[in-house]
């Protein structure tokens, strides 16, 4: 083996944990029950850099991302998302996990912007993979991710190489794009984001060294795989860490909660809608949670009575932040950190910068309201092909604008106000509707809520609450609850019910679809 294989600090992530814990659990498939150490998984790794290789889907000159093959995958969480991202590290070619919720027309956009040397596709999504190859300007071979019957293309498993051996890959720099991560954008088609190795290590890193994460860590995923959630909230990271990730085709809120008691879990990641409806879920009451040593609400923002309910159950649950673009895992909750600051999102980590920032990018002190801008070396590069967003991004000062709207308080607590383009004016002053949504949620007739602007003759903009619940709510019931816990000009002015509000990424709340229906 050459010095620029394994050896490398970048990209062989199974080679180098298979040597440190070759006969531990690295990963659990729930739906067919088979468990593989690092040892197994090295192997297959193995295997599937080899087939990479063969298609192209290899590092060539340099961290240009252009130079390098890539490999889409249209499935849900199974083992072989692994092998292809454990491969790819090995080849140095990228990762590029397509959304299966998208419509064909979307995902054929997709396929011609990450120009794919090869598309694995699992079956049930076969026809969608066609007719988006149809529509596309591309020309790729195909394997298949059986699930029962017959396959579209032929298998992936069934033209993998018979060689397991160590894979002797190129020499790869830390800038080297590793993932290609599409954001869950609303409108259009989502941005594919480049992640590289240096970032993916880095946010482990965060991670490990901020939430405490150890060997004997054991978590569900509950984020899907074309998501960055998928990968580098506690996935990669617990990789890093040498311990075990439990995935599943599909996760119903029952089976994570039996999971966590099967398996003794130690970490929970899952946005606020899936701990809710755990929580509300027949075997709440049953699970026994007491293994959870780390549980946090990303995504959005979590109720106060979710939040509760986990705390009544001894789960010490807090709110977390990130975005595609960086990290995701930029804050942590300090140690005996008290409960009043539930709303916030905690304090950064420890290889974290924080400011905020005015509308001319100028820095504001503790306590007032601007943008977010982190500056982390788990950041992204670039969108890719989107110069122009990319500029805005990820500015050329090394920050990287979010777009959304916080505040530092004066113990360091990072609190999260909404997205900028979300915030609105009612009679000259600045409303949030995060701030908004947080108190109307309280209300026990309320399960979920979203504020959105209309326009006012009176004052400019008002808010309309679009809520999840019960009907009988009157809009003066709802004044009546607010008054003393938000001020005038910040309340609603008029409530619309809906069954169920739409979701766009893993069971993110479509802000701008609800807009665009309810909105000015």
């Amino acid at each position: 083996m050459s010095e620029h294989g394994p050896q490398r600090w970048v990209g062989d992530w199974s080679a180098r944990r298979r040597a440190l814990s070759p006969d531990r659990i690295g990963l659990v498939d729930a739906t067919s029950g088979a468990e593989y150490t690092y040892r197994q998984l090295d192997r297959r790794a193995n295997g599937c850099a080899r087939l990479l290789a063969d298609h192209g889907v290899t590092r060539e000159g340099g961290a240009d991302p252009d130079a390098g093959g890539r490999v889409a995958v249209l499935s849900r969480n199974r083992p072989e998302f692994v092998d292809l991202f454990f491969a790819t590290g090995k080849t140095g070619g990228v990762l590029a996990p397509l959304s299966h919720r998208l419509a064909p027309p979307e995902l054929g956009t997709l396929l011609d912007d990450v120009a794919p040397s090869l598309l694995v596709v699992e079956e049930p999504f076969a026809d969608d993979a066609a007719e988006a190859l149809a529509d596309a300007d591309i020309d790729c071979p195909v394997r298949s991710l059986a699930t029962a019957g017959e396959t579209t293309w032929d298998r992936l498993d069934e033209s993998l190489p018979t060689d397991r051996s160590p894979y002797d890959g190129p020499t790869l720099e830390p800038a080297d794009p590793h993932l290609f991560l599409h954001t869950g954008g609303s409108t259009g088609t989502p941005k594919e984001t480049v992640v590289s190795h240096e970032a993916i290590v880095w946010n482990a890193t965060n991670t490990v060294t901020a939430w405490g994460l150890r060997p004997d860590d054991v978590t569900p995923l509950t984020f899907p795989m074309f998501h960055t959630g998928g990968w580098n909230v506690l996935t990669v990271p617990v990789f890093h860490m040498g311990g075990t990730v439990v995935l599943a085709r599909e996760f119903d809120p029952g089976e994570v909660l039996e999971l966590i008691e099967a398996r003794s879990a130690t970490l929970l990641v899952a946005v606020p809608a899936v701990l809710r409806m755990m929580v509300d879920h027949d075997r709440w009451a049953e699970t026994d949670l007491s293994t959870l040593r780390l549980a946090k609400s990303g995504g959005g923002p979590c109720r106060e009575s979710v939040l509760s309910a986990w705390w009544d159950r001894g789960v010490d649950l807090s709110q977390g932040y990130g975005l595609t673009e960086c990290g995701p895992n930029n804050f942590a909750m300090p140690d005996d950190w008290p409960r009043e600051k539930a709303d916030t999102v905690g304090v950064p980590n420890v290889h974290v910068d924080v400011r905020i920032v005015d509308d001319t990018g100028v820095e504001l002190p503790r306590g007032e309201v601007g943008e977010l801008h982190l500056r982390s070396p788990h950041a992204a590069t670039e969108y890719w092909h989107r110069p122009e967003e990319t500029a805005a991004t990820f500015r050329d000062d090394g920050w990287l604008a979010t777009g959304d709207l916080a505040r530092i308080d004066d113990d360091g607590y990072v609190s999260i106000e909404g997205r900028k383009k979300n915030m609105y004016i009612s009679g000259g002053e600045n409303v949030f509707p995060a701030e908004v949504e947080d108190a109307v949620s309280a209300h026990p007739k309320v399960e979920d809520a979203v504020v959105v602007p209309v326009d006012d003759d009176q004052w400019g903009e008002v808010g309309r609450a679009v809520v999840v619940g019960d009907d009988s709510l009157t809009l003066d019931e709802l004044a009546s609850f607010l008054d003393g816990r938000l001020a005038r000009y910040k309340r609603p002015r008029d409530l619309v019910f809906v069954s169920a509000l739409p979701r766009s990424g893993p069971d993110k709340i479509d802000r701008d679809a609800v807009a665009d229906e309810y909105g000015c």
